[in-house]
């Protein structure tokens, strides 16, 4: 922190040039002259004015000196006869006096230099500047970039693949069936540009034209609508909607598969997921007869490097191949877990990626013996917290469940909480469940003890039939996901959906809902009263007028959709909370049919972002 000061007794000529450079590292900070250095004007016999003229005492003036890179060195002068001259740093007297002058100037420079030593190291005593101090990094706005659904494709059966290679598909049953429909919101009485169109761009849908540009403060504040309904699609979509006046579009997408027929009858659905560097899937299987195939979409321009970790019953899984696993701008990577996690029965998935953000979501099927068991998409939940929730959980008559599940290959056809610990220490878990009529227990007793590194599955068998809103908590973090499933004879096709950990509740959450079919809102509210607003979004472009459901604190409510508001389709709604902390999903079932699906709502779109910036190398 300090610069060196030459010890007294070595002020020769080449100390005092030494000198010379401490003085502009740090001495002359701190006011105090360099002897014998002109370095404030002054010399040992008098003072050269600005020009460089001598002044009293008929003193040549003093010139100087280049220093590195030939640029003159600040205080450095150089005196003397003769093109060399003396480096001293003084002004040679004439006669036997210039020796006795230059010799006293050196010891002056010696008392001052060990001054300004004592003055330098005093002051390492008190506390260091300011600019030295560890301050809180300064946040800066972000400028809000275009938002991105990515919707996964038809389901698909695999067809023979290598352990580990990419996963090929053969064509689905006759009568399957996929459809997205999307939805954005207007800001500041503006539609923002939007789009619905493949993953490489190509067969767009324009929601919404382009505004141009942004509105003014005195643009009307209707809150209006552009939509996609039940398109149908034959593989991986992409909403994408631009930001209007810096703030980031509303906007959200959900794809819908059925089929009556073949091995995958049934029906999935799942929210067009927003891409990310870091996420988390749980509820993945890669037992005998099930069949769980993640897929990795890149929608951005800059390549993908994706590592996977994987947690199963026994732990963490070292899987060769799970690594590096490069995803092309535009492309999707499928996986099939079985490849890297054999014989699994219950599998969670932390997908990070380097590069560009993915979107990552796992198609899952059942088949009992010859038996379609069901299929499903599981999409990402809320990281791994201290407290995670489930909500629009459809628990089945528990007799009924109880004697499905005593059948062979039925054990995982009943209900379950499935937990998983990335950490290193275990958790010990509450678990609540709340329904219509308020907190049911769970038959287990509601707390158990999860192990580090692995999943831990919970049944919820023997818990009364109803929708469900499930509630975990710990101190340590963990990953939650919940199992629903439909139908109660062996031998009959059932159908199976994961709940997803859900985000609180906000305002203006863009929900799309799928066409057809038994739809309904289904809300939980743990702890006090929430207020929840939902406005209906019609296929015309229209909010309609909102409702309002007071929901007490720890219950489940449900609100069937109907199939058109104000003579136009209904295909989504805005809903905003209030009150205590409320979450939601979409539950969607098929009239006659074994058929269940969840959807989890999205985070509301952000205003302007903020990041933290820290200034450093």
């Amino acid at each position: 922190m300090h610069e060196h000061t030459p010890p007294a007794g070595k002020a020769d000529a080449n100390a005092n040039a030494n000198a010379n450079a401490n003085a502009d590292a740090g001495i002359r900070d701190i006011g105090i002259p360099h002897a014998g250095t002109p370095g404030t004007g002054a010399t040992e016999t008098g003072t050269a004015d600005a020009a460089g003229q001598p002044l009293a005492g008929g003193q040549a003036a003093a010139t100087e000196e280049p220093g590195f890179g030939g640029k003159p060195s600040a205080g450095v002068h150089r005196t003397g006869k003769g093109p060399r001259g003396s480096r001293r740093g003084a002004t040679r007297l004439p006669g036997g006096k210039g020796r006795a002058a230059s010799i006293a100037g050196v010891a002056a420079g010696v008392l001052i230099l060990a001054g300004a030593g004592a003055v330098v190291t005093a002051g390492s005593l008190v506390a260091e500047p300011a600019s030295s101090r560890t301050v809180p990094a300064a946040k800066a706005a972000v400028p809000a970039g275009a938002s991105v659904g990515v919707c996964p494709g038809p389901a698909r059966l695999l067809e023979g693949t290598d352990a580990g290679t990419d996963a090929q598909f053969r064509p689905e049953s006759a009568t399957a069936a996929t459809r997205v429909s999307a939805a954005v919101l207007s800001a500041g009485g503006v539609l923002p540009g939007s789009r619905l169109a493949h993953l490489d761009g190509t067969a767009p849908v324009e929601i919404a034209k382009d505004p141009g540009p942004a509105p003014t403060a005195a643009a009307p504040q209707e809150l209006l609508a552009g939509v996609v309904a039940d398109r149908t699609v034959d593989q991986v979509n992409v909403v994408g909607a631009n930001a209007v006046a810096n703030q980031n579009a509303s906007a959200a997408g959900a794809m819908k598969y059925t089929a009556t027929d073949g091995d995958l009858q049934g029906s999935a659905a799942a929210t067009c997921g927003q891409p990310s560097n870091d996420q988390w899937l749980a509820g993945a299987s890669t037992t005998v007869g099930r069949t769980s195939v993640l897929a990795l979409t890149n929608a951005s321009s800059t390549p993908a490097t994706v590592s996977l970790e994987l947690f199963g019953g026994r732990g963490q899984i070292q899987a060769p191949g799970s690594r590096g696993l490069l995803v092309a701008p535009g492309t999707t990577r499928s996986v099939v877990l079985a490849g890297l996690a054999p014989n699994e029965s219950q599998l969670s998935v932390h997908v990070r990626s380097a590069g560009g953000p993915v979107a990552a979501s796992i198609q899952q099927s059942f088949l009992r013996g010859l038996t379609p068991g069901g299929v499903d998409y599981i999409s990402p939940g809320t990281a791994p917290g201290v407290r995670q929730v489930m909500t629009g959980v459809d628990l089945q008559d528990p007799a009924g469940l109880a004697s499905l599940t005593a059948q062979p290959g039925y054990r995982d056809a009943g209900p379950a909480l499935e937990l998983t610990v990335p950490g290193a220490s275990d958790a010990v878990v509450e678990i609540k469940l709340y329904g219509r009529d308020g907190q049911h227990a769970l038959p287990s007793g509601g707390v158990i003890t999860a192990k580090a590194g692995s999943t831990t599955e919970v049944s919820l068998a023997g818990v009364p039939a109803g929708q469900y809103t499930v509630a975990a908590s710990s101190d340590v973090s963990f990953l939650a996901a919940a199992r629903m499933t439909r139908g109660l004879q062996a031998g009959q096709p059932s159908d199976v959906a994961w709940a997803a950990s859900a985000v609180r509740l906000g305002s203006q959450h863009v929900v799309p809902v799928p066409k057809g079919g038994q739809r309904q809102l289904v809300f939980g509210v743990l702890d006090s009263r929430a207020t929840i607003t939902y406005s209906p979004i019609t296929a015309d472009g229209k909010v309609r007028a909102a409702a309002t459901a007071d929901i007490a604190g720890g219950t489940t409510a449900s609100i069937s959709i109907p199939d058109q508001a104000g003579g136009a389709d209904v295909v989504g709604y805005v809903v905003s909370a209030s009150g205590d902390a409320a979450y939601g999903s979409v539950l969607v079932g098929q009239e006659g049919r074994n058929d269940v699906s969840s959807l989890a709502f999205l985070a509301a779109a952000a205003g302007q972002e903020t990041v933290p910036v820290s200034l450093g190398y």
